[in-house]
């Protein structure tokens, strides 16, 4: 994988620690990297105030920009002596999660990093948050950072998909895991691999009296097992560190996160759209609100950001 060279990092405008910024820094300066901090500002009143002309109207909205600016160089004063060449960029903008894709796909960036925090389950239904509109549709890595350090010697959980053999999940799976060890260089860490694997179907067991369903769990977790080992076996990870268990994977990840008390956990997403987006959602959107730590997530080879096709 290449190093992240580019990092744009979205801070958090009604909070003054920001935990994403944090995180950016540490991992600028273990990179070289150049850090670029974001903030994508809108208030629906300026735009409506039909008292004001639009000059007028432009004016407050600058104002406001400038205001934010300078709240940006305070926060930015404490990393002054930090060696990470450091910029920043106010705009104005309604949609935060566009703003900032866009802004990552113009400028190039090899990160994005952002703090994240519980979602409301049902509010996130009907307003998908930011955060999951970046793991759906930003072409780039995704950082979403919690309170949770990174300690010296940590575990980084790669989260795997050996259910399919096809080409694009093998890549994929190699993708994260490369990620996985290229961090775990630099901040010393252990790299582990967690795959959760279907348990037997309840209906075959009522449907079919003969049908046993011990050997039937026995052979998938085997089969499984072979996979992540062989997988593990070609990037030089011990056995000792893949994890096989039983369950799906948005309760499988969190379980194992929690045991192992992982700094992150790394996995794979689709950009899934749309209503069914909303409502299914993706393995990543349930893990990050059932994690105490940060999350990566890693879009396969050749995605392409629906932003792109506007």
């Amino acid at each position: 994988m290449k190093d992240y060279n580019k990092i744009l990092v979205v801070v958090d405008p009604t909070n003054d620690k920001q935990s994403a910024l944090a995180r950016a820094i540490e991992l600028a300066s273990k990179n070289q990297a150049a850090v670029t901090v974001f903030l994508s500002i809108f208030d629906f009143s300026y735009e409506m105030t039909s008292i004001l002309s639009g000059q007028e109207r432009e004016a407050m909205r600058q104002g406001v920009i400038a205001q934010r600016k300078a709240w940006l160089e305070d926060i930015l004063m404490q990393y002054q002596d930090s060696g990470v060449d450091i910029q920043s960029e106010v705009i104005w903008h309604n949609r935060p999660f566009e703003s900032i894709i866009l802004h990552a796909m113009e400028g190039e960036f090899d990160l994005i990093v952002k703090g994240t925090h519980q979602h409301d389950k049902l509010k996130s239904v009907i307003f998908t948050p930011t955060d999951w509109h970046l793991m759906r549709k930003a072409p780039v890595p995704v950082l979403l950072v919690k309170e949770h350090d990174w300690p010296v010697a940590g575990k980084i959980l790669c989260a795997i998909n050996v259910a399919s053999e096809d080409d694009d999940h093998q890549t994929l799976n190699g993708k994260i895991i490369e990620h996985a060890q290229d961090l775990a260089k630099k901040f010393d860490a252990q790299v582990h691999l967690v795959n959760g694997y279907p348990g037997t179907p309840v209906n075959l067991a009522i449907e079919l009296p003969d049908f046993d369903a011990h050997t039937y769990s026995e052979t998938i977790r085997m089969q499984h097992e072979q996979r992540v080992n062989y997988l593990a076996s070609n990037y030089g990870i011990s056995t000792d560190y893949c994890h096989i268990k039983e369950g799906l994977p948005e309760d499988v990840i969190p379980e194992l996160a929690e045991q192992l008390d992982a700094e992150l956990v790394i996995l794979g997403t689709v950009g899934r759209t749309g209503f069914s987006a909303a409502l299914i959602g993706n393995t990543a959107e349930h893990v990050i609100d059932s994690i105490n730590c940060d999350l990566l997530a890693i879009k396969p080879d050749g995605y392409k950001s629906p932003l792109e096709e506007d």
